[in-house]
């Protein structure tokens, strides 16, 4: 498997599949071309959902002079496609198509897919705990064992922008950018003391609605495992920092142990909502972060096992639908569910560690074929589930 660097990436939302990936294409052309003019056509998940995830403006700002065309087409080699048209002097000079494949990476149509080097010995959770036990390491013992000596290092400043993240929305007002009109709720969470609900609900929706609205406007976010979940593993890990008084290093502790668990799903399943639905983003999302939680507040590897098991098996067949194409509807509560469900997750695993009978590894064979069952209409493209059914803003709206 890769590194963890390669999950954990800090870029602009409110999509790595669809922002950061497309921008990173972009930067692409202009070092291969000296173009005064750019035709970029959008194919798949990229077009039905490229306004809403501001696809075509991170286009228009990286290239400055485009025009961005959105394609039906929907018989494609990947869901993530992406045409461009350079133009000197009004001549073409040349053409290329590439690839959104996920987490913020591309490809380039001919190329091989160039193989990340492979830091880690073994492909899933069952050879990791077998190595563990052999050796007796701690989860976060054997990240820091096979990563490069300054990965801690990696790891704090990916921390860092996880709380910059939050402590920007927590202080943010006023309505998220699109059609639907969202009103910005963290900060009104963290400060309503009125109703009687549980702290914990309140203080972990609220992180996790600061960074996903953050996210939902275009800024700075670390993909955890993407940007559309980003704001599940942060939530909890900024809950447990502030309310439990973990350390900061500590807490790069509990990063590890996620990042390990989201590297498993990358590399036997998908983390992709384009490729197998939001059970791949915001799914995984709430594994890691039901791993970190019980890394963090037990320790003991059979729960966090079952933890993560726990957190990924009741996100199985989520659709990605979100509404418009914006990351907002209901992408932002799912967030706030999936961190509040991660940490039930942990305390359940904790209650009922003896009478476990599925291994997180079954969980996430299971998340790769339904990923792969889904129509596409549940993909990420915005024509199905909930934005298929959205009749526009009433009282009840959110």
């Amino acid at each position: 498997m890769e590194s963890l660097r390669e999950l954990y990436k800090i870029g602009r939302g409110p999509s790595s599949s669809h922002t950061m990936g497309p921008e990173k294409i972009c930067q692409e052309i202009l070092k291969n071309y000296q173009g005064d003019f750019y035709e970029v056509t959008l194919y798949g998940s990229l077009s039905f959902t490229g306004l809403g995830h501001l696809t075509d403006k991170i286009i228009r700002e990286t290239l400055k002079n485009a025009n961005v065309l959105f394609s039906k087409e929907l018989n494609l080699e990947h869901p993530n496609t992406m045409d461009i048209a350079i133009y000197k002097d009004n001549q073409l000079i040349g053409s290329e198509r590439y690839y959104s494949i996920g987490g913020g990476s591309i490809l380039r149509k001919g190329d091989d897919l160039k193989e990340k080097p492979q830091v880690y010995p073994h492909k899933n959770f069952q050879e990791i705990k077998d190595y563990c036990q052999e050796n007796n390491l701690k989860l976060y013992e054997y990240v820091y064992q096979h990563e490069n000596p300054d990965f801690k290092d990696y790891l704090r400043k990916i921390w860092s922008q996880m709380k910059e993240t939050i402590n920007l929305g927590l202080h943010q007002e006023g309505y998220l950018p699109g059609l639907l009109e969202v009103k910005r709720k963290a900060k009104s969470l963290l400060n309503d003391q009125k109703n009687k609900v549980s702290i914990e609900l309140r203080l972990l929706s609220s992180f996790a609605y600061a960074t996903s609205e953050v996210n939902a406007s275009g800024g700075v976010v670390v993909t955890a495992p993407t940007c559309g979940a980003s704001g599940v593993l942060p939530s909890l890990l900024y809950f447990l920092r502030d309310i439990r008084k973990y350390s900061d290093e500590r807490i790069l502790d509990g990063l590890a142990t996620a990042g390990i668990i989201g590297n498993i799903v990358k590399h036997n399943a998908s983390i992709s909502g384009a490729e197998a639905g939001c059970q791949a983003e915001v799914g995984t999302a709430c594994a890691m972060a039901a791993a970190a939680y019980s890394e963090l507040e037990n320790g003991n590897l059979e729960v966090i096992e079952y933890a993560a098991e726990i957190a990924l098996e009741h996100h199985l067949g989520l659709t990605c639908d979100p509404i418009l194409g914006y990351v907002q509807i209901p992408c932002i509560e799912r967030n706030a569910v999936a961190a509040v469900r991660a940490m039930n997750a942990g305390e359940l695993a904790t209650l009922l560690i003896d009478t476990r009978l599925v291994s997180f590894d079954t969980v996430v064979d299971a998340m790769k074929e339904t990923g792969k069952d889904l129509l596409d209409s549940y993909r990420e493209t915005s024509i199905g589930g909930l934005a298929k059914h959205y009749k526009g803003k009433n009282k009840t709206s959110k």
